[in-house]
């Protein structure tokens, strides 16, 4: 029968690599550069210490010595415990902190809010934050300063390296003759350095967030940031799809009829590729507004946005003009005056009506019917009272092959520039009709 494994026997391949692996799970913590870069944040405290290190040696000194009167001594320590505590509770000091710990522990934590004062409970919690930090890395750089050299040179005593000095000491129980204690006593110092460092280094990693995260002050401007920022994109998303969507298809919808003319009728071909040059330019001007306003200057500050001014519904006779250009019959009834339909609402009317004449000549068939009602003054009818509403409406034949609700990104973009302005929209079929109304609110008294 063969003899099974005993208790005695050496240690398989397994056991090895089980030994190995034990050995690098310990040691890796010492070896990290992560433990490296936490040690320096915990002597940035002790750093930071050191003058208060030496006020309270100085005034120990004063007190002991007795030559400078008590009541003066007393009032210069009120006075300095004053000045000393301040640093703890100012915007500044935490900003700093904030920035060490995201370089040097690795924490992502939110830059302060601009313009937002941290209130009382944060600056309570940064205060005692930074208290922390001094206080733990006073505690190892002292450590650093009066344990490491005595075991490197208990180590190098081992090595016959500075034996003389180390004779004549005494470490406790140990003295110089005892070497091989004392270089294993010098061993466990290093190794225990080591492990205090990481682990007071990882306990700071996972305090920073609580006594340094941002106040519920702060999260609420960092949101009204966020928001602001993403309206911003999709102000500029829906200006690019509304005009460069429009003029793609309006130079597709010309080149298409060229190409179909190209042989029977050159002059329909010449005047579709001259609207079709005019149309890319147009395109290129509203291209180059919107890259202006995603440009910043290097100050920080909003660069100009571009040469091309906005356009608005007094431009509404030359989109109505390129759009039959196009090849698409659109009859245009506007009453009122157009110049007199305030700025922003007037630049977001024209977003409408192009992106409405665009998914007509995209999904529809037929004629196009445009109404534009600009607003007189309000009668006493008008709901809400007092207030006057510019009115769009589009509509014209569903087309048999493509279903409108293809064009989902256009009626989104409306949507959105109708609820910014508060107005109301309906867009869906009717009948045989695609149709989109929009009602915009236009307050009493302004004008262009």
């Amino acid at each position: 029968m063969a003899d099974l494994p005993g208790a005695g026997d050496p240690p398989g391949p397994a056991g090895d690599d089980n030994d190995r692996m034990g050995l690098r799970t310990a040691v890796a913590p010492l070896i990290r550069a992560s433990t490296l870069r936490r040690g320096v944040f915990l002597l940035l405290g002790g750093v930071l210490v050191l003058p208060y290190v030496l006020l309270g040696v100085t005034f120990a000194q004063l007190f002991t010595q007795g030559e400078v009167p008590r009541p003066l001594v007393l009032g210069l320590v009120v006075i300095a415990a004053v000045i000393g505590a301040a640093p703890f509770f100012l915007d500044g000091s935490r900003a700093l902190e904030i920035a060490a710990v995201r370089a040097l522990l690795g924490v992502r934590l939110p830059e302060p809010a601009a313009g937002h004062p941290a209130d009382r409970e944060t600056r309570l919690r940064a205060a005692l934050w930074i208290a922390m930090h001094m206080t733990v890395g006073g505690a190892v750089m002292f450590a650093l300063i009066s344990a490491l050299p005595m075991a490197l040179s208990v180590i190098a005593a081992q090595f016959g390296i500075g034996v003389e000095l180390v004779a004549r000491q005494r470490f406790g129980p140990l003295d110089g003759q005892d070497t091989g204690w004392l270089t294993l006593t010098g061993v466990l110092v290093l190794l225990g350095l080591g492990y205090a460092v990481a682990g007071l280094g990882a306990l700071a990693t996972s305090m920073a967030p609580v006594l340094l995260g941002p106040s519920p002050g702060e999260r609420i401007a960092a949101l009204e940031a966020r928001a602001a920022r993403l309206a911003e994109r999709n102000r500029l998303a829906r200006e690019l799809h509304d005009s460069v969507g429009h003029a793609l298809t309006v130079a597709t919808l010309q080149a298409g009829a060229a190409r179909q003319l190209l042989d029977d009728d050159p002059e329909f071909v010449r005047r579709a590729l001259t609207a079709i040059e005019e149309t890319s330019r147009h395109a290129m001007d509203d291209l180059d507004h919107v890259l202006g306003l995603l440009r910043d200057s290097g100050d920080g500050s909003r660069a100009p946005a571009g040469t091309a001014p906005q356009r608005t519904l007094t431009q509404l006779d030359r989109l109505v003009a390129d759009t039959r250009t196009a090849g698409l019959p659109v009859t245009a009834e506007i009453s009122g005056a157009l110049g007199e339909v305030p700025a922003v609402v007037s630049r977001e009317g024209y977003r409408i009506v192009q992106e409405g004449l665009t998914n007509a000549a995209r999904y529809g068939r037929g004629p196009v019917r445009l109404r534009v009602g600009v607003p007189g003054e309000p009668d006493a009818g008008d709901d809400p009272p007092g207030d006057r509403w510019l009115e769009i409406e589009v509509d014209n034949a569903l087309a048999g092959v493509a279903r409108p609700g293809r064009a989902g990104r256009g009626l989104d973009g409306m949507r959105e520039r109708v609820l910014l302005l508060g107005g109301r929209i309906t867009a869906g079929p009717e009948g045989d009709r695609w149709r989109v109304r929009v009602r915009l609110p236009v307050p009493r008294g302004e004008t262009r």
